[in-house]
């Protein structure tokens, strides 16, 4: 079921990109009921539109495409892109330029509020024993990573120069439950995801800000403090998943850079053939 997130503001018409994603499609399902009009997008197959959706493929390199996307639309939840760690060229085309399309295409039509989904590994060469918040330097475990530390410069200067606010969510990892003894402090619940989400779309003034993804873990490396403005309260833990996890897992090698960094297997993926 969804989360219930009361909250008195309703929007005429939201843009959902990367719609048929796995969080897109979560998302999906649950934004209808802050909107009248919930425009979907993806390059992937969005089967057929519900009552009150609007289906809109577009590539996000595609520049008309994006801006058409844009047209009479309140705010923009922006998941779309490639949302894993890979070689450079497709994430520079959906990642870097297809970012800079959407936010120009919002400069032009007059959107003013972008939740956008960043990444936890914009800080994923921060050790597990250090716990961090956004106002520390980034530090990106690979070229998804770099991109999503783009993407929120992207924000900060959409806002300083034109007004356009954003929160960038460092969405931890969002799934029904912890794959593994890392996840047991990145771990997100779709409930809680739709809290975040919706926090960040409906706080009062935002300007850009940074906020991590998590529920409310018991082991955690990432500190909201500086984002309490936002509202987010997570309400769901990983901590009753944590005695079927540890016997699925039950030694780290402390001598792998996956077990040492917060980015865990993203810090070691690549090179890539060119």
């Amino acid at each position: 079921m969804p989360a219930a997130h009361p909250t008195a503001l309703r929007f005429r018409r939201l843009l959902l990109t990367g719609a048929a994603g796995g969080l897109g499609r979560e998302l999906r399902t649950r934004l209808k009921a802050y909107c009248d009009t919930l425009r979907l997008s993806d390059i992937a197959p969005l089967g057929d539109a519900a009552a009150g959706e609007e289906l809109q493929p577009a590539a996000l390199q595609d520049g008309a495409a994006v801006d058409t996307l844009l047209r009479e639309v309140d705010a923009v939840v922006h998941l779309g892109g490639v949302s894993v760690e890979g070689p450079f060229e497709p994430i520079l085309q959906a990642n870097i330029v297809g970012t800079y399309h959407l936010y120009e295409g919002s400069r032009r039509h007059g959107v003013k509020r972008i939740v956008f989904a960043s990444s936890n590994h914009v800080t994923g060469f921060y050790r597990q024993d250090q716990v961090i918040d956004a106002r520390m330097p980034m530090r990106p475990d690979g070229y998804y990573g770099i991109s999503k530390a783009f993407g929120e410069n992207l924000a900060q200067f959409y806002f300083d120069r034109h007004g356009i606010e954003t929160v960038s969510l460092r969405i931890g990892s969002s799934f029904p439950e912890p794959k593994d003894r890392r996840m047991l402090a990145t771990w997100l619940s779709y409930d809680d995801l739709e809290r975040l989400v919706v926090s960040a779309l409906t706080a009062p003034v935002v300007g850009h800000t940074v906020i991590y993804g998590l529920s409310d873990n018991t082991v955690r490396w990432w500190d909201n403090t500086p984002a309490a403005h936002i509202g987010y309260r997570p309400q769901d833990s990983s901590e009753r998943f944590r005695v079927a996890v540890e016997a699925r897992q039950p030694a780290l090698d402390m001598n792998d850079p996956v077990t040492i960094y917060q980015g865990g297997g993203f810090v070691t993926k690549g090179p890539y053939e060119s």
